[in-house]
């Protein structure tokens, strides 16, 4: 409950960490990545829910952006988990994955310190960018946040728009990923499933109220730095 409650706070403020942090949590407790990925996202189901409407209610929402990414992202979701569940090891692609989002932190921080912010709405590649970022948090256990919050706010976008949209489309990626996970594998422990939900809808208002209160230079340093940390260990333990 205390591991959902935590990473919930961070993911509905800084749009990213939920579903890395609770996957890594269960594989190093020796459940394989498959069964990680689907315990996680049936919890999120819930979490993610409760999330985007918290930040509805707190206007950080770009409907525009949303039903740019919501279908493409579903989709990507959808393959990912098939794969996942019957074919592929995404651990395979976990290194270069993490590489690439050590460097796009990198940057993100840069645009917070210069204050770049895109108030118009030239968000380019947005459909395919929720594509890949659908497809590789089924894949990878977590991901949608880290490729696509980061990339958006790479571009510019208003952090808080950004995190608020990219989280209340999350609901449909995976709720219909979990229908994949469910159909293929089946739903096994449901005492972690139900603690992460416990933890995880106590916590999303919180950090949807976060969102919209906190300096966007800051969310823009902070969200850079947790790519980067995040990442870092990710590609430190793919490594080692």
């Amino acid at each position: 409950m205390g591991v959902g409650f935590l990473a919930q706070v961070v993911d509905g403020a800084l749009g990213m960490a939920y579903g890395v942090s609770c996957t890594t949590l269960l594989i190093n407790f020796g459940i394989p990545p498959g069964l990680a990925s689907a315990s996680v996202h049936t919890s999120e189901i819930f979490t993610t829910g409760i999330s985007g409407l918290s930040h509805i209610k707190f206007k950080n929402i770009d409907k525009g952006l949303f039903f740019k990414i919501v279908i493409t992202g579903t989709l990507g979701a959808v393959l990912g988990a098939y794969l996942i569940a019957d074919y592929f090891d995404g651990n395979i692609i976990k290194p270069y994955i993490a590489g690439y989002l050590i460097l796009l932190g990198s940057y993100i921080i840069y645009k917070g310190f210069v204050n770049k912010v895109n108030n118009n709405e030239t968000i380019k590649g947005a459909p395919l960018l929720a594509l890949f970022g659908g497809f590789l948090d089924t894949i990878g256990g977590g991901g949608w946040g880290p490729i696509v919050t980061s990339n958006l706010l790479s571009q510019g976008k208003d952090p808080r728009e950004a995190i608020g949209t990219v989280n209340t489309a999350e609901f449909f990626i995976t709720y219909f990923a979990t229908v994949i996970f469910v159909f293929i594998l089946g739903v096994k422990h449901w005492q972690i499933i139900l603690g992460l939900i416990a933890g995880g809808a106590l916590a999303a208002p919180f950090g949807a109220y976060l969102a919209s209160k906190i300096n966007k230079r800051a969310l823009f340093f902070m969200v850079g730095t947790l790519i980067i940390l995040t990442s870092g260990y990710s590609l430190y333990k793919a490594i080692a």
